[in-house]
């Protein structure tokens, strides 16, 4: 190559390196919740993390995908229109039941999570066996912490559901004013929930029966259609950034209830067996459908 070859060259490649590097092809993640309804209410609960998450994670773009459900959540996962799915412990259970393949990606901590048993404070209930042959209110059905950890209280303590006393599911706000008539002998709901009634209703004085074990924590699961590899950068995004991610769900007060938590990379899904049991205490044993749906 002579002198003019090789000055002609390095001309090339200087202009080469100078020239703006190619964007990197952004990776599109659409991202829904099992627990709220709508585009609008997705938007604003979860509108924060989204822009957190794609702050330190650049290469992926999180569209959040909204669902009207728990059954439309799993449906969608299994049409291929959903990639993640933040849910809860009884929902993981029919997710994993309905796609084996499913790939936990990492918990989402939710701190004081159990249920409890609540009664009038200076009512006639006094323990759990005064509630045989009484009505009881579990809120929501198929709720881990509103219906199955509540009547696994009960049965642990010896009375048998469906049999030893009826279970209603209302919403909290009439179960409330229903124990206050004396309609209810008890209301199943968890620690967040009794702490919003006695801020909201403080002439209603509560008590509380019986508490459940600390149950396991929501959890975000891939589809199995999302490599391996892009699950283990974006756990790996969740550990790292903890705090950026969990400032900006806070942001919002109706996620309140993971004040306090934190992500965790180690998924068992040994340790949803409980919820398997408590689905079992009160009478289901195929996990791949939700309860009344």
């Amino acid at each position: 190559m002579n002198r003019r070859d090789l000055i002609a060259t390095a001309a090339v490649l200087t202009a080469a390196s100078a020239m703006p590097a190619v964007a990197q092809t952004r990776q599109r993640l659409r991202f829904a919740v099992t627990d709220v309804d709508g585009a609008e209410n997705l938007q604003r609960e979860f509108g924060p993390f989204k822009a957190a998450f794609e702050k330190v994670m650049p290469n992926v773009e999180i569209a959040l995908f909204p669902v009207s459900g728990r059954t439309a959540a799993v449906e969608a996962m299994n049409a291929n229109q959903v990639d993640l799915v933040l849910t809860g412990p009884a929902e993981y259970v029919v997710f994993k039941a309905r796609m084996p393949a499913v790939q936990p990606v990492v918990i989402w901590q939710r701190p004081d999570y159990f249920s409890q048993v609540v009664v009038l404070a200076e009512g006639p209930i006094k323990q759990i066996s005064d509630l045989k042959g009484k009505k009881i209110s579990f809120g929501e059905i198929g709720s881990t912490s509103q219906h199955l950890g509540p009547a696994q209280i009960l049965v642990d303590a010896g009375l048998a559901y469906g049999r030893d006393f009826e279970a209603l599911f209302l919403r909290r706000n009439v179960a409330v004013e229903a124990l206050r008539r004396g309609d209810l002998a008890a209301i199943g709901m968890n620690l967040t929930h009794i702490q919003q009634i006695r801020r909201a209703v403080p002439d209603v004085k509560l008590g509380v029966i019986g508490r459940g074990r600390d149950l396991p924590d929501d959890l975000i699961i891939a589809a199995p259609s999302v490599s391996a590899d892009l699950v283990g950068q974006v756990r790996k995004a969740f550990i790292d950034h903890a705090g950026p991610l969990l400032q900006a769900v806070l942001q919002v007060e109706a996620n309140a209830r993971w004040n306090g938590g934190t992500f965790l990379p180690n998924v068992s899904d040994r340790d949803y067996d409980v919820i398997r049991q408590m689905y079992r205490a009160v009478g289901i044993n195929e996990f791949t459908r939700f309860i009344g749906q």
